[in-house]
């Protein structure tokens, strides 16, 4: 594990991303997340890898099955920012926005945001 150290926050972030979309959320946070990691969202904050895990849970079961869209990916130093959409035919999301602070190969901040659009509520 000592190469997964040396990556750039680049090669993590795509790395992030390409596990997230095979949702593969085991192999994505122990390669790509801090065991402490903080996360902020508008639900509050989580920590670690049990945090993540609830939060991927809450997400799949507000957005079931839903095709997940990279609009914008910026890396600068140790900094990444995400812009993202998603849609299972009911709820879509136009806003997703995460920022991240990786270092020593290891997401260990990240904020997220997005807002639900519901097209049929009896359907959530």
């Amino acid at each position: 594990m000592d190469e997964l150290a040396n990556r750039t926050a680049q090669e993590v972030l795509d790395d992030h991303l390409s596990l997230a979309q095979a949702r593969k959320i085991d192999e994505d946070l122990e390669r790509n997340y801090a065991e402490d990691c903080v996360v902020l969202t508008v639900r509050g904050q989580y920590r670690g890898h049990a945090g993540l895990r609830e939060l991927a849970d809450l997400l799949g079961k507000e957005v079931r099955d839903a095709e997940y869209k990279y609009v914008l990916k910026l890396v600068e130093g140790r900094f990444g920012y995400l812009e993202w959409t998603a849609d299972d035919g009911n709820v879509a999301i136009h806003d997703g926005a995460d920022s991240y602070v990786i270092e020593n190969g290891k997401i260990v901040m990240q904020t997220i945001h997005y807002t639900l659009n519901v097209r049929d509520p009896a359907r959530m």
